[in-house]
């Protein structure tokens, strides 16, 4: 039990508010669905129509500075570019495309 909290704990800290709402981003979900970002980012790419960009969107350059700013250090490793966030409502989604058990499981939210 103590994990599970520890769990839900970690993955509230890995959700921001993203243009006026809660979202996460590419590398906290794949670390959440146990797949790389890669990946993730080509499951989505070949499931767009499920993704309109209301719900998913790249950070802008400005919003992924302003992230690092918030949190100190890059907590996401040497990302050059900025990452894809993915709102509430499409993070249930992913778990859709992915077959690995946390995914079918467990949502964030």
């Amino acid at each position: 039990m103590e994990n599970q909290l520890m769990s839900d704990e970690i993955i509230m800290n890995q959700i921001y508010y993203l243009r006026s709402q809660k979202g996460m981003l590419d590398k906290d979900l794949a670390v959440l669905y146990q797949v790389t970002t890669g990946n993730l980012n080509k499951a989505v790419a070949r499931n767009l129509k499920r993704f309109p960009e209301d719900f998913m969107f790249r950070l802008t350059d400005e919003e992924f500075k302003n992230l690092l700013f918030q949190n100190g250090i890059a907590s996401w490793g040497g990302t050059r570019l900025a990452p894809n966030a993915f709102t509430e409502q499409k993070v249930a989604m992913l778990s859709g495309i992915f077959s690995s058990e946390r995914a079918i499981n467990d949502l964030p939210f």
